[in-house]
């Protein structure tokens, strides 16, 4: 039994702050009935996945533009109203927006 258990034990009714900083960190982002496009290209020789079809909000594609950029620890950028991954992630991309609640739809092999 750890310093935390045993604190839940003596204070059953306190918020612990983490938690509140664990509500905090989720993005809150609209979420379409539409599935997000999820598409594989090679630019130059090199591979990239694309996603597209989001009608949210500029800024909410943005940001997870850069919450995709940060899980998986990549490049890319967001264009035309497009996100743009440096690499071939479909699988991971699809399970992560799954997870946080989009519909996706996968394009091109």
């Amino acid at each position: 039994m750890d310093l935390k258990d045993q604190l839940k034990n003596l204070f059953p009714e306190h918020i612990s702050s983490e938690a509140d900083k664990v509500a905090e960190k989720k993005p809150e982002l609209w979420l379409q009935k539409e599935p997000i496009i999820c598409k594989y290209e090679k630019r130059k020789g090199k591979p990239i996945t694309i996603l597209e079809g989001y009608n949210g909000a500029e800024k909410d594609f943005k940001k997870l533009a850069q919450d995709l950029k940060k899980k998986l620890s990549v490049g890319g950028t967001f264009k035309n109203n497009s996100i743009i991954i440096q690499g071939d992630y479909r699988d991971k991309i699809m399970t992560l927006l799954q997870e946080m609640g989009f519909r996706t739809k996968r394009v091109g092999g």
